[in-house]
């Protein structure tokens, strides 16, 4: 087993709800972006959901999402940052609670897609 699934079971129990106390439309959102995600890996690498390591979802691989969630479904700019914040966020969560493993460095940790907003953007 990767440590993708642990993190995202961790990061949606502990982080989201038992730490920040997340709203239940917020934990529904990172939840179908994380599905979307997978999917879209899934689909595009073959490789199959259980196997899919952290190491795989590069900026390369995420960029490449967002773009498809964009052209592909339709979605605006506003959805598609938040979708990269749900993302940054798992990552940062992560990022802290791996940090001694063997293979963190800056490769291994996904870095923002060239083009991509640091955070949502609010409709004005």
């Amino acid at each position: 087993m990767t440590l993708l699934a642990p993190t995202l079971q961790a990061f949606f129990t502990t982080r989201l709800i038992g730490q920040v106390g997340a709203s239940p439309h917020t934990i529904a959102a990172y939840r179908d972006t994380w599905r979307l995600l997978l999917r879209y890996v899934v689909a595009t690498t073959g490789t199959p959901a259980h196997t899919i390591d952290i190491a795989q979802l590069d900026a390369d691989l995420i960029g490449a999402f967002l773009n498809h969630l964009q052209d592909q479904r339709g979605n605006s700019i506003a959805t598609r940052n938040a979708r990269l914040a749900a993302v940054h966020s798992l990552f940062t969560y992560a990022a802290i609670q791996h940090l001694n493993t063997p293979h963190r460095s800056r490769e291994y940790w996904p870095s923002r897609p060239s083009g991509a907003s640091a955070a949502p953007t609010s409709p004005t």
